[in-house]
């Protein structure tokens, strides 16, 4: 496995990981403007957008970041049902800790959803906590 700056050759198969990720999660699977724009809605805003791919050079995971004043918000993070608990999340939650760091952010803030109930667990294990509902943050 490994993570790569997004690039437009994996737009399909990004959007259909992500439909497949909801659809695993019971989700009627629809997908976010965002992505089917990531070029303009991330990268040309100065914010930041990552794939993890597999052996085989297909889409297994993403995530994006976008930056607000003094603060970042981590978005859209998604792995593929068959590689979810094989750390893929948590290395893609590092990349963008470190695109924080290096853009000086102090905060990292998230959106849980109330549809993804793993994220409920999966972001306190990496020391982000609860300042509003459905609200986590990390101080860097």
């Amino acid at each position: 496995m490994r993570i790569t700056t997004f690039d437009p050759k994996y737009r399909d198969d990004l959007i259909f990981m992500v439909l497949e990720a909801k659809n695993a999660l019971g989700r009627i699977p629809s997908i976010n403007d965002d992505l089917l724009n990531i070029q303009a809605c991330y990268l040309e805003n100065g914010d930041m957008f990552w794939l993890a791919l597999d052996e085989n050079d297909r889409v297994i995971g993403c995530i994006g970041t976008r930056i607000e004043n003094d603060f970042m918000w981590l978005k859209r993070l998604y792995v593929k049902a068959d590689f979810k608990r094989q750390g893929i999340g948590s290395r893609l939650l590092k990349v963008a800790e470190q695109f924080a760091v290096e853009r000086q952010v102090k905060t990292i803030k998230v959106h849980l959803g109330t549809d993804y109930l793993e994220s409920h667990s999966f972001y306190p294990k990496h020391a982000y906590i609860e300042y509003a509902p459905l609200y986590m943050q990390k101080q860097l």
